[in-house]
């Protein structure tokens, strides 16, 4: 039965499920921007084999054509709420962080028994539908246990040295930094939740929705402190469920700078990464032909755009030609 309460019924008014799924994963989408890249993401879960739909949760901002988009390729969407906290937050050097506090909204979607929410910058390279049934604390924990959520660490070591970080996100202090002795171990366990500064990667969450966490995260966004937050819902989920949460292995949400050489190379493992992140820009749909050509090219775009090829060809062969 659908949990209700004040937070929730302000957050997801209608809870009708968007496609007969308990289970589903969901991305957040705002404009269309990064709709190639939403769109490549849910062809890539359906060319692993995933049992389980994506959902797109767009906001107001998102526009029709988008939507049209959406409509046309048979993917589930639902319109939710764009979520800020009270207090503001300067964004200027990182406006991207504005759209994340709305990746919070899968907590809220009680209609679900489980959510695993998903960066739309995101590739799918292996099966991964175990994430839906990892051990998780259930909704009647009301966010108190010590297993409310599972997702990765996020990497602490700036390795485009961005100045406006913080000066304790170095590798020293990264958790994947202390797995380099263990690259195997590295391939499926994560370092406990509460090692080092133990802010999870907001990217991938394995969520199971529950009233009373929402309720955590909404009391959360009306202190003040979320000022002090650099990145936004990840920030206010390592504060508020400090060491509660379960780190999985890199594999599930494998930020491509990892990959780098003098970052992560040394747990990096081409065929075991089930989902790579392209965060930062560019993105890969943002390569040109030009660019594709150029020395030094992160060579894991061109996983994305194996893909994308694939798509866009299956799309045109069914009268689909929107230039997304």
């Amino acid at each position: 039965m659908a949990q209700t309460n004040g937070a929730i019924d302000s957050a997801n008014p209608h809870r009708e499920r968007a496609v007969d799924s308990a289970k589903v994963w969901t991305t957040l989408i705002t404009n269309t921007a990064y709709l190639s890249g939403l769109l490549t993401l849910d062809y890539s879960l359906k060319l692993v084999g995933s049992k389980y739909p994506l959902v797109a949760l767009y906001t107001d901002s998102f526009p029709a054509e988008g939507l049209a988009a959406l409509k046309s390729r048979n993917i589930p969407h639902k319109h939710i709420p764009y979520l800020l906290p009270k207090a503001h937050k300067d964004f200027t050097n990182d406006p991207r962080f504005y759209d994340c506090w709305s990746k919070l909204t899968p907590f809220s979607l009680v209609e679900y028994e489980r959510v695993v929410q998903l960066d739309s910058d995101m590739l799918v390279l292996q099966n991964m539908d175990e994430l839906m049934d990892i051990p998780l604390d259930a909704a009647s924990a009301a966010g108190k246990g010590e297993r409310v959520f599972a997702a990765s660490h996020a990497c602490l070591c700036n390795p485009l040295s961005k100045p406006h970080y913080p000066r304790d996100w170095i590798p020293q202090n990264c958790a994947f930094t202390h797995q380099h002795d263990t690259p195997e171990r590295a391939q499926t366990e994560g370092m406990p939740a509460d090692f080092g500064i133990t802010m999870p990667n907001g990217g991938l969450q394995v969520v199971i929705p529950c009233a009373a966490t929402y309720e955590l995260i909404l009391a959360a966004l009306e202190e003040e402190k979320t000022s002090a937050y650099d990145f936004s819902d990840q920030s206010l989920l390592g504060d508020v469920f400090h060491g509660r949460w379960v780190a999985l292995p890199y594999v599930y949400n494998a930020l491509k700078t990892l990959r780098w050489e003098g970052v992560h190379a040394e747990i990096w493992r081409d065929a075991r990464v089930k989902n790579v992140h392209y965060i930062l820009s560019p993105k890969p749909w943002d390569e040109t032909e030009e660019d594709m050509k150029k020395p030094g090219r992160d060579g894991s775009n061109e996983w994305w755009w194996t893909a994308q090829r694939k798509r866009t060809k299956d799309e045109t062969a069914r009268g689909i030609d929107d230039g997304f």
